[in-house]
């Protein structure tokens, strides 16, 4: 499936995709206006409500409560490079949450397709054409 991407004025970019709309920006010191967040910030987004997708269709298949169950997700840079070097993911179970199911729900974590897609990265073709 396609996804088209167009330009809306400074350093704002948007994508079509599925019947959807979605608008980045960039910082306000980056030059950007600061009305959506970056694309860069939209990756690590899908990289946790990935994991967390994972996690909640884990509790709902053995109907596990979900109340106070959450995904928090950090990040690590290397000064030097100034990428992400380190990615946690800290999944918050509830208090009563089987013991005997918390190294499986890691498991379903590590599932996440986007994790899954940097740990064996497609190749890119970048091309032009006019029109």
């Amino acid at each position: 499936m396609d996804m088209e991407i167009t330009f809306a004025g400074n350093k704002r970019v948007g994508a079509e995709y599925k019947g959807f709309r979605i608008e980045t920006d960039q910082p306000v010191e980056a030059g950007g206006d600061g009305t959506a967040l970056s694309p860069f910030d939209l990756f690590l987004v899908s990289l946790g409500t990935c994991a967390g997708f994972f996690v909640l269709q884990f509790m709902q298949q053995r109907n596990l409560s979900t109340d106070d169950a959450r995904v928090i997700m950090s990040t690590e840079r290397d000064p030097e490079t100034r990428l992400i070097s380190k990615i946690k993911i800290d999944i918050k179970l509830p208090a009563d949450f089987p013991e005997k199911y918390k190294a499986a729900v890691i498991r379903a974590a590590e599932l996440c397709t986007v994790k899954r897609h940097l740990e064996q990265p497609p190749t890119f073709e970048i091309q032009t054409t006019l029109g």
